[in-house]
């Protein structure tokens, strides 16, 4: 088992568990393949308390974290008692705190009350201090209501005509105005103990339809991704952003799979060339273009493989069948134990730093 893992693990013995008593994990090595695949797995979930399929789930160590949507909110006093709830539920002896996430960017894509409230585009104009004052406002907001992950900022280039930009989601045209600015916004975050995702690598900016309503083909060369789309991310990297999102779309001068689940993007692209180390997750695997691939099984299995961290699921039901996948494709040998341990040591430790 890998390092961090132990330090993540065992070292969160007393600290990191929730206020009742779950399932006894003494040392690292006694996390089963159902708990390792859990480890990379965040879920939606109905209404606004967790429900007792979650329940079991976060007790039994089979998932590491949730995403909130408009369903599960109805004011921000209701926000605090489900993420109260959600941490409070007994754990894994020794697991630290859930991932608890949050597509908050501002304009049309802003789930809980408060900042951001600018659109993507409306704070591009505004320039990278704006940016950085309205991340620290942001960071502020989402952790007194007890989130600790926000699933921005979008690193995308702007470009006249296509889904992303029509939908002001974008902070400019230029790859360095995008990264000065969405940089600066990654930062505040970052500064008020909340992980910032930079999304949708290696770049979603030439979609002409939002993944989740069509599957999309990016027919840019590899050199042009490289130069202009990825540009962002190289600073994302560079200073030290905790996670990053990658696109379901398909880029066919890196692979003819989904960027999330393509090796050759989630390794490749991200690990080898841009040198990340944090934590990468996928855009949501319930989406058109995800399920053109196959059920939620088959597309965790080949996001895992592709050495994509956390696999994203806004159903319960999806995420618990995606959980199950992993464990039989671990256990099978099918995947990789030694890289899927690496992967859960990346999560453990950001959920004990986030804790």
């Amino acid at each position: 088992m890998q390092g961090l893992i132990a330090a993540a693990v065992a070292g969160l013995l007393i600290a990191g568990s929730g206020d009742g008593v779950g399932t006894q994990i003494s040392n690292p090595l006694a996390l089963s393949d159902d708990q390792l695949a859990g480890a990379r797995v965040v879920t939606g979930f109905p209404g606004q308390r967790p429900p007792p399929a979650l329940r079991r789930m976060v007790e039994d160590g089979r998932v590491s974290g949730v995403i909130l949507f408009d369903g599960n909110v109805a004011g921000r006093r209701s926000v605090r008692r489900l993420t109260a709830e959600l941490q409070a539920i007994p754990r894994p002896t020794g697991s630290p705190p859930l991932l608890i996430t949050v597509d908050q960017e501002g304009g049309l894509v802003r789930r809980l009350p408060g900042p951001p409230k600018p659109s993507a585009r409306s704070i591009g104009g505004r320039g990278a201090g704006f940016a950085a004052k309205l991340g620290r406002a942001t960071g502020r907001n989402l952790r007194s209501m007890g989130v600790n992950v926000d699933l921005a900022p979008v690193l995308d280039i702007g470009r006249p005509g296509r889904a992303i930009f029509g939908e002001g989601r974008t902070f400019a045209r230029k790859p360095a105005a995008v990264a000065r600015i969405g940089g600066a916004f990654a930062r505040g975050l970052e500064m008020r103990g909340i992980a910032a995702t930079a999304k949708h690598f290696p770049g979603l900016g030439s979609a002409r339809i939002n993944t989740d309503n069509a599957v999309q083909r990016i027919d840019l060369s590899a050199a042009q991704l490289r130069k202009d789309d990825e540009r962002p991310y190289e600073g994302f990297v560079a200073g030290g952003g905790s996670m990053v999102m990658l696109s379901t779309a398909i880029y066919p001068a890196l692979s003819r799979k989904p960027a999330a689940l393509s090796r050759a993007v989630a390794t490749g692209e991200l690990r080898d060339r841009l040198a990340f180390q944090g934590v990468s997750i996928t855009d949501a695997l319930g989406s058109v273009s995800a399920r053109a691939v196959g059920g939620p099984a088959k597309t965790a299995v080949a996001a895992a493989a592709a050495g994509t961290d956390l696999v994203l699921y806004t159903s319960l039901g999806d995420a618990a069948t995606a959980q199950r996948g992993l464990a039989r494709a671990l256990g099978s040998g099918s995947l990789d134990r030694e890289e899927f341990e690496a992967s859960v040591d990346r999560v453990l430790a950001l959920r004990a730093r986030l804790g």
